[in-house]
């Protein structure tokens, strides 16, 4: 597989794996369509126009020094100018790829977001609402990102002549799928239930190991999990606001890879249990099911940068 092969692949996969219909998805992608036609030709010249064919803001093809066959990957959580010099100084790496955007996916990864709304909605905060915090929420990640120096790692890639992608809602996408069937198959009454689950998930065994396990963040093990909300895509942390909604909603229990002190605060008040699966370990589970694609085609992988590699194939 070529660099476009293997960045089309991870798309698919993470189109797949979307709480969203395949319909839906189309509509994201027709209405970038539409803003896309609306703009002058000197505008359409500015305008991301991965965004008429790739849905995820946070998915791209960075750098690409030479467009060849790959045959061995170094991939990373996150990857930073360290990572590619070792990637560099290990001579054979023909693709470095990160989990975390880096450059113009960092840039617009708040536009993912909008995914949030659509998400919530299917557990039963009204569309009005999820929109209106999300919203409020993605303006803070975006003046959030804009100040910092997102083109670093990129600028390194093309200095040393390496290719670079980053896979961010993809593989997220994947992650919260497979918990969010592993919940469903194993049908937790209680915490202590749902906590078994997902230790026995061969990525929060790992973390267990290095200290980084699943945790209770609000709740005890004895508390009854009620209607579960697996919230693991969508870029990056909702609105505190949102768990408040959330609780209204009907949802007993929220399991997410990271929740801030604010949220939690908010997640106590609206009387929710909070799991923290792990955030390493939870994004490795969806970057792992994306790399045996890539194994199967005969690929080499080389685990750096906080990914938990786990083979399933």
């Amino acid at each position: 597989m070529k660099i476009q092969e293997i960045y089309q692949k991870a798309i698919e996969m993470g189109i797949d794996a979307d709480f969203r219909s395949k319909e839906d998805v189309a509509k994201v992608l027709g209405r970038n369509k539409k803003k896309f036609e609306k703009l002058s030709e000197e505008q359409k010249k500015e305008f991301d126009q991965e965004s008429l064919t790739n849905p995820y803001s946070d998915t791209r093809v960075l750098h690409i020094a030479e467009d060849k066959e790959i045959k061995k990957v170094m991939v990373g959580i996150d990857i930073e100018p360290a990572e590619l010099l070792i990637a560099k100084q290990l001579g054979d790496i023909d693709l470095v790829i990160s989990h975390h955007p880096i450059g113009r996916a960092l840039a617009d990864m708040h536009e993912v977001m909008e995914l949030q709304a659509d998400l919530y909605s299917k557990y039963g905060v009204p569309i009005n609402v999820g929109e209106a915090l999300t919203k409020e929420r993605l303006g803070e990640v975006a003046r959030g990102v804009n100040p910092r120096n997102n083109w670093r790692t990129v600028d390194a890639a093309r200095i040393l002549n390496m290719n670079l992608m980053c896979l961010h809602t993809v593989a997220d996408n994947i992650s919260g799928n497979f918990v969010r069937e592993k919940l469903e198959a194993g049908a937790p009454e209680q915490l202590e239930d749902l906590m078994k689950v997902l230790s026995d998930i061969e990525e929060y065994k790992e973390a267990i190991l290095r200290g980084v396990g699943p945790r209770i963040f609000v709740g005890n093990l004895e508390n009854r999990c009620g209607k579960i909300l697996v919230n693991m895509t969508g870029g990056t942390d909702p609105s505190p606001k949102m768990y408040e909604r959330i609780g209204h909603a009907g949802i007993g229990t929220v399991v997410d890879m990271h929740v801030a002190e604010d949220a939690k605060k908010e997640a106590e008040t609206a009387h929710l249990n909070v799991v923290v699966a792990g955030h390493m370990s939870s994004d490795s589970i969806g970057m792992n099911l994306i790399l045996d694609e890539l194994k199967k085609q005969g690929m080499e992988i080389v685990p750096c940068g906080g990914l938990f590699r786990i083979s399933r194939t």
